[in-house]
């Protein structure tokens, strides 16, 4: 089965959508108008960045921007973030090859085909290979690529309750069970289900 792939006609806009995206401040919704008066990208072939970058997850379907823009925006995570753009975008692509990154140009060309199922020579073809280039000129991959946010609050959670115990406290956790209890007067049943308590949550 045929699959769609996000491209934009006139590719080289990616790049200086890209490039304006990091230097402009993030709009509450990412509009045609801001595309054209923000951003100074203007005319039919910058109308097509705004479906592009909801397929790549920069924008949600209501063109505000996603966390992965504001990721984008920053240096220390753009590699990242437009790695899984690309990931997301392309993914018929990563389905066929998990490093469709690192395929040369005429094996790149073949996923695509192979992928879309259209010809060769036609201007789909040439357009979904160079929006994948654009895209793929911002990111990193391998361990640049993982997403240093996540990994990052582990380690100030150790931090801090190492501080704390440094300073002679100690972090305590207390939970509250609610137990709803059967309609009986059998005394065994509440026996048993104390009984399991105890065993199992109480030790």
């Amino acid at each position: 089965m045929a699959e769609t792939l996000p491209y934009v006609p006139n590719y080289g806009v990616i790049t200086k959508a890209l490039q304006k995206i990091k230097s402009a401040a993030a709009p509450e919704r990412f509009t045609q108008d801001f595309l054209s008066t923000k951003l100074a990208l203007k005319g039919g072939s910058a109308r097509a960045v705004i479906p592009f970058l909801k397929r790549i997850g920069l924008l949600g379907t209501d063109g505000v921007p996603t966390d992965r823009y504001k990721k984008f925006r920053n240096d220390a995570n753009t590699g990242a973030a437009a790695a899984q753009a690309l990931k997301q975008g392309f993914k018929p692509l990563y389905d066929r090859n998990e490093y469709a990154h690192d395929l040369n140009d005429n094996d790149l060309k073949g996923l695509i085909l192979e992928a879309t199922g259209v010809e060769p020579d036609s201007g789909i073809a040439k357009a979904t290979f160079g929006s994948f280039k654009a895209l793929k000129a911002f990111a990193k991959f391998g361990e640049a690529a993982v997403d240093e946010a996540a990994e990052s609050e582990p380690q100030e959670e150790g931090k801090e309750q190492g501080e704390l115990e440094s300073a002679g406290l100690k972090l305590g956790l207390s939970y509250t069970i609610n137990l709803n209890l059967p309609a009986t007067s059998d005394i065994a049943v509440f026996n048993a289900i104390f009984k399991s308590l105890r065993e199992h949550l109480l030790r």
